[in-house]
């Protein structure tokens, strides 16, 4: 390992250093970006400040290098993927801001190492390339000529940087980078070539076997179609015949984006992940896949998909994801979402970009979950990273043609407090009847909440014995045994921002000793819950 860490710094010193080629003045190969862009970021960026998180920043093309950001906007920030905001804009002073901020990189590039990071630099790289006819190419020669020189330079220490270690969805950044500055200068073949020799171990490495995303989140499917399908229109822009494993691996991941959706339309809310927008969803699958397919297993990647009548219930039955992919992972081992036509009814809070909320939404209190004491089931380091995940989660389904039945379990909070969550889950009456026991089994009684999130559509009345949740002309109740129900206030980040709701809480009270043939005495607390639609 330290043998290889040597030789890439090697390679990545030897990319820096000048080449006497001449750099040509422009890009051979030109495509256009087809990622969104955000109109009012746009007027923003254009008046020398930008938003991210919720919190504004200055911008400016004498300072804009040298501000001490939190890192999370400073990736964004670095990577240039915000030219599409003034592209979508696209004035003329949209333009000029966009050309200077360039010209200011390349006269005052910084050298913190995030400006350096593989999908940082792949993305900076892609979007200068995607939106070159939008703001360079009616700049003058020098500022084209130093913009070549810039993409020649860092094509060769992006090359120099693979093989990644794991990134997630966030190393296809990397290769479309590669694949970009190829565009740019085709006669450095070698880009080419790394892009070639890396694409497969990739994307292998990325998407298991049901055509999952490593990352376990559904905004990470999202960006990975996203990604691939823009590496497809560049292969036409090169007049390149597509490599039959991106057309093979699209096919299997684009059912499973589909299947992550809600019936209205917009992603379920694990991992990192917001709803996003149903035209977001539709442009993305329009260009990628062939077919309008939903992957038809009720299992993917540790998710559980389950329906039945109009009601969907997601159930993320599998720990965090692993070492590398678990940059934005949530401790939400367990959690669950629930809709019904096209009404949210029980969600996860959402995600957040960076900042306290980013860490906030992180935690299993943000989720559908019991939380045992205050803790998370998982544990984040500085890094971001998940630090300690459960060890074991179990999960088994049953079901037949009017009900399912799941049961679930982890022992993420064993370490700290000696105990094991259980969670039996069942859903019939046509989808009408949700109901879940959640029991939790130590050395001693623990104090712990089970928190149900309420989506902010939906309005909440606390009544003496029930909770009615009135979602459009639907009323669904909700009763408990075991526990003491209440209501307090939520905020759910689930659309992008803050927004007020409220959540359904149930208290612990003391348990029972119970007594299992050959095993240790034991304590057993245990709560039991039921949601139902109330008949019109």
């Amino acid at each position: 390992m330290l043998w290889s860490d040597c030789w890439r710094r090697l390679k990545v010193a030897f990319a820096h250093v000048p080449l006497r080629r001449k750099a040509s003045v422009y890009p051979v190969f030109l495509y256009r970006d087809t990622g969104q862009g955000d109109i009012e970021q746009g007027i923003r960026l254009a008046n020398g400040h930008f938003v991210f998180d919720g919190r504004s920043y200055r911008l400016s093309a004498r300072t804009a290098w040298e501000e001490p950001w939190p890192a999370d906007v400073r990736r964004w920030v670095y990577s240039f993927v915000w030219l599409r905001d003034l592209q979508a804009l696209g004035s003329n002073e949209a333009r000029l801001t966009a050309r200077t901020l360039i010209a200011s990189w390349i006269a005052h590039t910084p050298h913190d190492p995030i400006a350096q990071e593989a999908p940082v630099l792949g993305q900076r790289l892609a979007s200068w390339l995607g939106q070159y006819e939008f703001c360079l190419l009616t700049a003058k020669d020098v500022l084209q000529k130093q913009v070549m020189e810039v993409i020649r330079r860092d094509g060769r220490v992006l090359a120099a940087l693979l093989p990644l270690s794991p990134h997630g969805w966030r190393g296809l950044l990397a290769l479309r980078g590669l694949l970009a500055a190829f565009m740019a200068v085709p006669d450095q073949e070698g880009f080419f070539l790394r892009y070639q020799r890396y694409l497969p171990y990739e994307l292998e490495r990325l998407i298991g076997a049901d055509g999952v995303v490593a990352d376990r989140s559904p905004e990470a499917q999202f960006q990975a179609v996203q990604e691939l399908s823009s590496m497809i229109a560049m292969f036409n822009a090169l007049q390149l015949p597509v490599p039959p494993l991106m057309s093979t691996t699209l096919a299997r991941i684009c059912p499973v984006l589909r299947a992550f959706c809600h019936a209205d339309g917009r992603l379920a809310v694990f991992n990192g992940a917001t709803e996003r927008t149903e035209d977001d969803l539709a442009r993305v699958l329009e260009r990628a896949e062939r077919y309008k397919v939903i992957a038809s297993s009720v299992s993917m990647g540790g998710f559980m998909r389950l329906t039945l009548g109009q009601s969907l219930l997601f159930v993320d039955a599998a720990p965090p994801p692993s070492l590398g992919h678990d940059r934005d992972a949530h401790a939400g081992t367990l959690s669950f979402e629930f809709s019904h036509h096209h009404h949210r009814l029980l969600v996860n809070c959402g995600a957040s970009l960076g900042g306290a909320w980013k860490q906030a939404m992180r935690e299993s209190a943000a989720h559908n979950v019991l939380v045992a004491d205050n803790l998370s089931s998982s544990d984040f380091g500085r890094d971001g990273h998940v630090s300690r995940r459960p060890s074991q989660v179990e999960c088994q389904h049953r079901s037949n043609d009017e009900a399912h039945w799941l049961d679930i379990s982890h022992n993420g909070y064993y370490p700290s407090l000696g105990a094991t969550w259980s969670r039996q889950l069942y859903l019939g009456q046509n989808g009408e009847d949700l109901r879940g026991c959640d029991i939790i089994e130590g050395e001693r009684d623990v104090r712990f909440i089970v928190r149900f999130h309420v989506h902010p559509d939906v309005r909440v009345v606390q009544e003496e014995c029930d909770i009615i949740l009135h979602a459009g002309e639907e009323i669904w109740r909700f009763c408990q045994a075991g526990g003491m129900l209440s209501v307090s206030d939520d905020v759910y980040l689930g659309r992008g921002h803050p927004e007020p709701s409220r959540q359904i809480v149930i208290a612990s009270r003391g348990g029972r000793d119970v007594q299992t043939e050959g095993k240790p005495h034991k304590r057993q607390q245990k709560v039991s819950w039921m949601l139902e639609r109330v008949p019109a």
